[in-house]
């Protein structure tokens, strides 16, 4: 069973940047697809970015897609999302989420494991 922790929220003026982290322990991050999900208070949970275990393709969400980086280090057993130029509407709990040797999807069904998420607001 792996466990996920988020962390590196914050409050951070728009046009600003944040670089989550999501570190992993009792298995090989890098055995597993990893994603970054958002969540704003009323709304449905939303995909941001998603990590493929094998050969690291990844895909984005359109509203963040030129401004978010999802990235790995296995050495580290950490996955990251470095945010930049964020937008007041970025804000939101992140939460990442992983599945063994899953296929490079959005879906929140895909995934088996969670975090519980960090903080992040983006001040206009």
């Amino acid at each position: 069973q792996v466990q996920l922790v988020e962390s590196g929220g914050g409050l951070v003026q728009a046009g600003g940047s944040l670089r989550l982290s999501c570190a992993a322990s009792g298995r090989t991050l890098s055995t597993y697809t990893v994603g970054w999900f958002r969540q704003v208070p009323g709304k449905e949970r939303e995909s941001v970015a998603v990590i493929w275990w094998l050969g690291g393709s990844s895909v984005y969400a359109d509203s963040v897609k030129g401004r978010f980086t999802i990235s790995r280090d296995n050495a580290k057993n950490t996955v990251y999302l470095q945010m930049n130029s964020l937008k007041p509407e970025d804000t939101g709990d992140y939460y990442c989420a992983a599945r063994y040797h899953g296929a490079l999807k959005t879906a929140i069904a895909e995934f088996e494991h969670w975090g519980r998420g960090t903080q992040v607001t983006v001040s206009s």
